[in-house]
């Protein structure tokens, strides 16, 4: 199985008039940024099952921008496992349903950082999760019901503008 963990890409700093933090959309900047970026690891990403955002207007922008650029056609939802108050472990259930498959995250920070570094068994995150972040991790299936999976592994950590990493270092 490969998890994708995408943090949304860089949002308005303001929300609309009337409206709160969940309807603050990407700006324009990082629309053409964050898809130029994201065509980039469209070959390393391949192709994927699920794509799954907090239903927050940045994540959901910043999954449809991922869908098309990998010409995903599969399912494409929001769940509230993704928000930014959610504990990490309230996308275990979802990671569990998808087993065997390639699926994407879209969420924000410092979620997407704490799920990293939980399923890579680290403490923290070593790294900063910058707007657009792509980390990739894969996490082989169990082969026993209830069984704990073994330890996952970093295939690629990919921030927008800099080189793309296969290591890094705790």
């Amino acid at each position: 199985m490969r998890i994708f963990l995408v943090r949304h890409g860089e949002a308005d700093a303001e929300a609309p008039e009337g409206l709160g933090d969940e309807a603050r959309a990407l700006t324009a900047k990082a629309r053409a940024s964050t898809a130029a970026h994201f065509a980039s690891l469209a070959e390393r990403i391949g192709s994927v099952s699920l794509v799954l955002a907090s239903p927050l207007v940045r994540t959901v922008q910043t999954a449809q921008m991922l869908s098309t650029i990998l010409k995903h056609e599969g399912t494409l939802r929001a769940h509230r496992c993704l928000l930014p108050d959610m504990p990490v472990g309230a996308v275990a259930p979802v990671i569990d349903e998808h087993a065997g498959e390639n699926i994407v995250l879209v969420g924000h920070q410092p979620s997407m950082g704490a799920l990293a570094a939980h399923l890579l068994g680290m403490q923290s995150f070593p790294k900063q999760v910058n707007p657009g972040t792509v980390i990739a991790i894969e996490r082989p299936d169990s082969t026993e019901p209830g069984a704990t999976p073994a330890p996952a592994k970093l295939l690629f950590f990919a921030a927008p503008g800099q080189q793309v990493l296969d290591v890094i270092q705790p």
